[in-house]
């Protein structure tokens, strides 16, 4: 199988983004930093200002799952975790965060759900919740659906801003582990599992000891208090370059922040992959590519760093070897 039997064509997608570049880039000014493609966007507000660095995003159809457990605080903290990421990247502290919840008509306990676990995700990582947006669309949504979307934004002082300009040949790259899906990949899993294999959410499906409905609502990760650690012992000039492995996987994220001419070799026997990814490589029979297209395969950040730094600061936050930057055209090499 493939991500567009699901229904989901990121080519399609990317193509379409390409076609509307003008009109985006039309509005802005000398205030917009930082180009389409990356992470979050970057917006100085004032000369000598912080940078302002801003992100959109949504769980996908992690909300499907959710409705089908009937469990819905996690993917409240998903969508704030995933939104945290998104900013981490570029060297960015959250400052405030709103969100959007809309669906046919509302289910008793679903959006309490989701905001519970939205404030307790803003509270983990020092961010305000500052309101958000419900809609009830019914004809738009069927009874029981609902879809969900973050929008958060922080700053950074423009000498600690990362952009992966610093990443040069001979850095070392790390993986830190992720906690499983995270928030994409879910259109294929969702079909793999329901569909194909005919599996229910509260079946233990070997080599999972878990319901499989559980280990697919496992929160996304945040990964601030594993890069403030890093900072605190090294640096912040010390990381070069950050990738959150979101959509697209390695394939798509990994050259956002790898400069021309340099490759980012990644050796993806050197971490055991989790057995959630290998039970869904195995029951829709997905090519190996296209697995580390779709899913983080238990890698949820990339760190580029230099090399001979102090491994044991590295092991206190989970961070394994996964390859190294040398020459080349192609931004993103991965060895299985």
């Amino acid at each position: 199988m493939k991500y567009r039997d699901s229904g989901v064509n990121i080519d399609a997608a990317q193509a379409a983004l390409a076609r509307a570049k003008a009109a985006v880039r039309s509005t802005w000014d000398q205030r917009v930093r930082s180009d389409l493609g990356t992470f979050g966007g970057l917006f100085s507000p004032a000369p000598g200002e912080p940078l302002l660095v801003a992100s959109i995003d949504g769980v996908g159809t992690k909300v499907k799952i959710a409705a089908l457990v009937e469990r819905y605080d996690t993917v409240g903290q998903d969508l704030v975790n995933h939104c945290v990421n998104d900013i981490l990247v570029q060297g960015a502290e959250p400052l405030f965060f709103l969100d959007y919840f809309a669906t046919g008509r509302l289910v008793p306990g679903a959006l309490e759900g989701v905001l519970a676990g939205v404030a307790r995700a803003c509270r983990e990582n020092g961010c305000a919740l500052l309101g958000g947006e419900t809609a009830e669309m019914p004809g738009l949504y069927a009874i029981g659906d609902f879809d969900l979307a973050g929008c958060i934004v922080g700053r950074v002082a423009e000498r600690d801003l990362i952009d992966g300009s610093a990443i040069r040949q001979g850095d070392r790259i790390w993986g830190l582990p992720s906690t499983g899906l995270h928030t994409n990949g879910y259109s294929l899993a969702r079909k793999v599992v329901f569909e194909q294999a005919g599996h229910q959410a509260g079946d233990v499906v070997p080599p999972l000891d878990v319901p499989i409905g559980e280990a697919l609502l496992a929160v996304h990760r945040s990964y601030l208090p594993h890069v403030r650690a890093l900072w605190r012992a090294f640096g912040r000039e010390a990381v070069h370059g950050l990738a959150h492995i979101t959509g697209g996987g390695f394939t798509d994220n990994v050259p956002r922040v790898v400069p021309e001419g340099l490759c980012a070799r990644i050796d993806t026997r050197a971490w055991a992959v989790p057995p959630l990814f290998r039970l869904l490589g195995e029951l829709g029979q997905v090519d190996r590519q296209e697995m580390y297209r779709v899913f983080n395969m238990g890698v949820g950040m990339v760190v580029f760093l230099p090399p001979d730094l102090d491994a044991s600061a590295l092991a206190d936050v989970g961070a394994v070897p996964i390859g190294e930057v040398a020459e080349g055209a192609d931004k993103v090499s991965l060895r299985f």
